[in-house]
């Protein structure tokens, strides 16, 4: 242990400048993310909206997402990675305050595209940025560092937005439970979130000039390595429609099912974000250790009795401790395989390899929320937990199929650079 802990610190101290600011960044709009994820659904819901209407926001900003992330990925070149994190920052904050200065459902379908567009620009400069600022042996630690940090910030997050409607409401001498107490603390989550847009002012990344991108990259790069990008994509797609049918709403089903008041789900979104982000923390030093699929196959196929267990208990501690248990298995494995991804492509193919990861996690997600939504309002949460089981199941065999070392050491094997 020991060991570990002294490989951990030295793989922290070897950041660069531009990894620290962008972690100051992710502290900051962790925390209003998640505030603004846990109350958004309840604001929706007093202004008088129903479940299916929740699912086709969630549709419109992850269709859009997965609609704008091949032009984004030729943008965010162009823009170059500074640019393009102020933009996404920016974007979230302003669909963040729009949709609480204007609650009509007009003004929510707007504000989720706007959005769409900055989490598109975001998720797709990302990766390559991080995989610009660090070396080979903190990569790994950086990328789970850097989600781990957010979940952390989430946790804080959480534990805040169940109590801050209610310090909202007294301050306005309203409900808790009312429009105005939600608005209000959706408001104080923007403000959070333009501060945590500062740190990326400080970045000193190059630029790219117009000759270096070709707007028609990732369609060609597609076309040279449909097998690689293919057996890269294919799970994470699959798991992308799982996730899409019930995550967006476990705040709604812990309210609806377990009958949970908002301070109860707040503290159980918080303790969720700890565990996962505990999770996170402790994968990298996993991963050198089993390998890198190796540790995303073990840990996402342990989750699925645990969701199971999350969507099918009738008593709360149990639901509860079971969604403990799932967020830290099924999402310690995520910074792992996206430096997986990272490393088996090209240098100068990450942004478009990364827009092609964008478009297949936002699909899963701008077409799943919708129609579990309909399922909610008809036949409540087991079919849709019952969808994402089959559909886990299916992505861990996927990952298995494709990448698990056989006769080999525990070290992941290199893919094939081209097919």
């Amino acid at each position: 242990m020991r060991n570990v802990l002294k490989v951990y610190a030295e793989r922290l101290r070897a950041f660069h400048p531009n990894a620290r600011l962008y972690l100051l960044n992710v502290v900051l709009s962790g925390a209003a993310l998640g505030v603004f994820r846990l109350l958004f659904n309840f604001y929706a819901l007093s202004l008088g909206f129903d479940e299916a209407l929740l699912g086709r926001l969630i549709t419109v900003n992850n269709l859009t997402a997965l609609l704008v992330a091949l032009p984004i990925g030729y943008l965010a070149d162009l823009l170059g990675r500074k640019r393009s994190l102020l933009l996404s920052s920016l974007g979230m904050i302003f669909s963040i305050i729009g949709m609480v200065l204007w609650p009509f459902e007009g003004a929510f379908y707007a504000m989720n595209i706007l959005s769409g567009v900055a989490q598109s620009l975001g998720g797709v400069t990302m990766a390559p940025f991080l995989m610009e600022n660090s070396g080979e042996e903190e990569r790994t630690y950086l990328f789970s560092f850097s989600s781990g940090l957010q979940m952390a910030s989430a946790f804080v997050g959480n534990w805040l937005g169940g109590y801050l409607p209610s310090w909202v409401g007294n301050f306005f001498a309203v409900s808790a439970v009312s429009s105005r107490a939600y608005g209000g603390a959706l408001f104080l989550v923007g403000v959070v979130a333009a501060l945590g847009a500062v740190p990326l002012l400080f970045l000193r990344t190059p630029r790219l000039t117009n000759t270096e991108r070709s707007v028609f990259a990732p369609l060609s790069y597609a076309a040279e390595h449909p097998g690689l990008l293919g057996r890269l994509i294919v799970p994470m797609w699959v798991t992308s429609i799982g996730a899409g049918l019930i995550m967006p709403f476990m705040n709604v089903f812990f309210r609806e099912v377990h009958h949970q008041p908002d301070p109860v789900i707040g503290s159980l979104f918080a303790w969720g974000s700890l565990a996962m982000g505990v999770g996170l923390l402790v994968a990298p030093a996993l991963a050198d250790r089993m390998g890198k699929i190796q540790l995303v196959v073990l840990t996402q196929a342990f989750s699925i009795p645990f969701l199971a267990l999350l969507g099918f208990s009738p008593w709360f501690w149990l639901s509860a401790g079971a969604y403990y248990v799932r967020l830290a298995l099924m999402n310690m494995s995520g910074p792992v395989y996206q430096t997986f991804v990272m490393e088996h492509v090209e240098a100068d193919a990450r942004a478009t390899v990364a827009s092609l990861v964008s478009m297949s996690w936002s699909f899963g997600w701008a077409f799943s929320p919708v129609v579990s939504g309909w399922l909610q309002v008809r036949y409540g949460f087991g079919p849709p937990f019952a969808g994402t089981i089959t559909l886990y199941t299916l992505a861990v065999f996927l990952y298995w199929k494709f990448f698990w070392p056989r006769g080999e050491s525990a070290v992941s094997r290199p893919l094939p650079a081209a097919d």
